[in-house]
């Protein structure tokens, strides 16, 4: 696996519409390399999502990190999923504002609105359809990386440029919000 190189905000890779995955094509070894090696680049630099158009791949795959319940143990567990040629369709009409950042536009976070629910149809790794309903942080985090694969960043969603903020001002600021 491979430790992949993060476009930075300004990049064109960025503002582009990703492909759809033909199916078969999901089966190859260069593309599940691909997701292996996205798993790993999103660790490394301690992240909860990655779209491929951040790794320079313009396609429709992202991974994210999931949270469940692992019954066995009073700690939540994270799951990273892999979701091909995904749909996100709000749940309800809620919204919700809350803080973000992404790797390509580093050490900046903002508030940004999105659906409190969601559900995602795709393709997981294997090309099986698979569904998932969201909610609260899952949601925000899939509907802020699915939104890379049509070229918008998550300041083109905030409502004001007024909370946008460095890291390092987020901590000392905002973070308590």
């Amino acid at each position: 696996m491979s430790i992949l190189k993060i476009a930075r905000m300004g990049n064109p890779v960025l503002r582009a519409k990703a492909r759809q995955l033909d199916p078969a094509e999901i089966r190859q070894p260069a593309f599940q390399k691909l997701i292996d090696d996205m798993i790993e680049t999103m660790n490394e630099y301690r992240g909860i999502g990655l779209a491929a158009p951040q790794v320079h791949e313009q396609v429709r795959l992202v991974v994210v990190g999931l949270q469940h319940d692992d019954d066995d143990d009073d700690e939540s567990q994270t799951k990273i999923v892999p979701l091909i040629n995904p749909e996100v369709t709000p749940v309800g009409s809620d919204i919700v504002e809350g803080w973000e950042g992404c790797l390509s536009v580093p050490e900046v976070r903002g508030r940004v609105p999105r659906a409190a629910a969601i559900r995602v149809q795709a393709l997981d790794r294997r090309g099986k359809r698979i569904e998932i309903a969201l909610e609260g942080f899952p949601a925000r985090v899939t509907q802020h990386e699915t939104d890379h694969l049509d070229g918008i960043l998550f300041i083109d969603r905030m409502r004001s440029l007024d909370s946008l903020t460095y890291l390092d001002e987020y901590a000392r600021f905002w973070a308590k919000d």
